[in-house]
């Protein structure tokens, strides 16, 4: 342990990204703390990707049960239990929470449930009933992001809510209108479709997705408008109004002015970090820790103005994905030690839970062009795959890109079926440096969603 400290390594945090670094830590000999506030697993266990997985799950059986006609099998008097759902979204996530305080418990990691304050360049205050301080070598900030509220005239209206409030709805929704296209949007427009509301989707922007290959955001579109979904894009917002018990959101797009109604109302147009009371005002004064966008400034070992302090995830304004905090976790603790970082951050996969599934890593054939590189792209359609057709999935397509001087794969993005699992084989293809010749001398299993890959490889 580093003399003179309590611990090698303080966690504010026990998110995806605190908690793995902190496991990591402990694995490697480091003596480590990890302070909570609220419960551990962060946003991605209570409040984002397991829940809203959870409840997509339910939805989907709940509308295969209804659909299921169309396969031969006759299902009558079909209906959900909303309250059984939140139940067993409770279940799964609880389970999951006990997991991660077993596993801290077997790898001897200090777990502090309360809010912890960087006093200094190794000191951290609790604001437990002892409001103790903890010292330690190095700190490392996890503390994330929470939803970001645009300045929309009636936001703060009751029925207006964010992802939070809504994956704790426990009655059925008639109607829900969703401000924001992007990957919370999308997947909450999926699961209250699939149970039978009527879903509005406004994105400001000209395309659902507007961070993802532009033919993955034009294609949801297609998918959505077929399903029922109504999509505006290019709509900009202008109020929110109560109106005999319903709420009427007003937004502008090219052909005028539109007003539609619905029983509740989502915001989902980003996230903003959790950065408040993570330090003292002396220490925030002492160096240039925040970006004006209030983010976490860190450089590429996630270390901050104070060589002590890393931070990692969220709240550092990166990618806001689970999984790539927990690969900066593990890559910030090898840095701690003096080692060469092993994870390679520029193949994080980013997976959207719609139907057909929506993943992509990699660049993008637009990011390739800006960046000099000429390439190459092969698509092939879904609708020429067995197991598509096969498992009644709508419009999708595979989509590779690569160098164009020898044909390495530098990115790929998928709309299908299990896209989620199958970008996992073309993470590690880019990874490994693969070309399109490997994949098309690779025999996949049929019928399969991943023979496409081989099929597209190719055409």
């Amino acid at each position: 342990m580093a003399e003179g400290y309590q611990f090698d390594l303080i966690v504010l945090g026990a998110g995806p990204g605190g908690y793995e670094a902190a496991f990591e830590a402990a694995e490697k000999g480091m003596k480590t703390a990890l302070v909570e506030k609220d419960q551990v697993g962060g946003t991605c266990l209570n409040r984002g990707c397991i829940p809203t997985k959870a409840l997509m799950r339910s939805a989907e059986t709940y509308r295969a049960a209804r659909e299921s006609a169309e396969l031969g099998v006759e299902a009558d008097d079909v209906r959900f239990d909303p309250v059984r759902m939140m139940e067993r979204k409770e279940e799964v996530t609880r389970t999951l929470r006990d997991g991660i305080l077993g596993m801290a418990k077997k790898k001897k990691v200090a777990l502090y449930t309360a809010k912890g304050c960087i006093t200094g360049a190794h000191e951290v205050l609790l604001d437990d009933e002892e409001g103790q301080t903890l010292t330690g070598a190095n700190i490392l900030v996890a503390t994330g992001s929470r939803p970001a509220i645009p300045p929309i005239p009636g936001a703060d209206l009751p029925g207006v809510m964010t992802s939070d409030e809504l994956l704790d709805l426990r009655e059925p929704l008639e109607s829900l209108l969703i401000i924001g296209g992007g990957v919370i949007g999308a997947e909450f427009a999926v699961i209250h479709h699939d149970l039978g509301a009527e879903v509005t989707v406004v994105e400001a922007l000209d395309r659902l997705l507007p961070t993802l290959d532009k033919e993955l955001g034009r294609g949801l579109a297609m998918n959505f408008k077929k399903q029922g979904i109504d999509v505006h894009t290019a709509a900009r917002v202008e109020a929110i109004e109560a109106r005999g018990g319903k709420l009427a959101c007003r937004y502008t797009e090219k052909s005028g002015t539109i007003e539609t109604e619905a029983e509740k109302i989502l915001i989902c147009t980003g996230r903003k970090p959790v950065t408040e009371g993570v330090f003292s005002e002396e220490v925030l004064a002492s160096a240039p820790l925040l970006t004006e966008r209030g983010f976490l400034a860190v450089d590429e070992n996630y270390r901050t103005a104070i060589p002590s302090i890393y931070g990692i995830g969220d709240v550092t304004g990166g990618i806001m994905l689970a999984h790539a905090a927990t690969a900066e976790g593990r890559n910030a603790v090898a840095v701690m030690l003096g080692e060469e970082p092993k994870i390679r951050m520029e193949t994080v996969p980013g997976c959207i839970f719609t139907s057909p599934e929506i993943a992509q890593v990699g660049m993008t054939q637009d990011e390739a062009k800006t960046a000099g590189i000429e390439v190459i792209t092969k698509k092939y359609p879904m609708s020429a795959n067995g197991k598509t057709l096969i498992e009644g999935l709508d419009r999708g397509t595979v989509k590779l890109v690569a160098r164009k001087e020898d044909n390495v794969l530098i990115g790929a993005s998928l709309m299908c079926g299990r896209a989620s699992d199958i970008v996992g084989e073309l993470s590690l293809a880019i990874s490994s440096g693969l070309t399109l010749e490997d994949f098309a001398d690779t025999i996949h299993p049929h019928p399969t969603f991943v023979e496409a890959l081989s099929e597209c490889a190719r055409g």
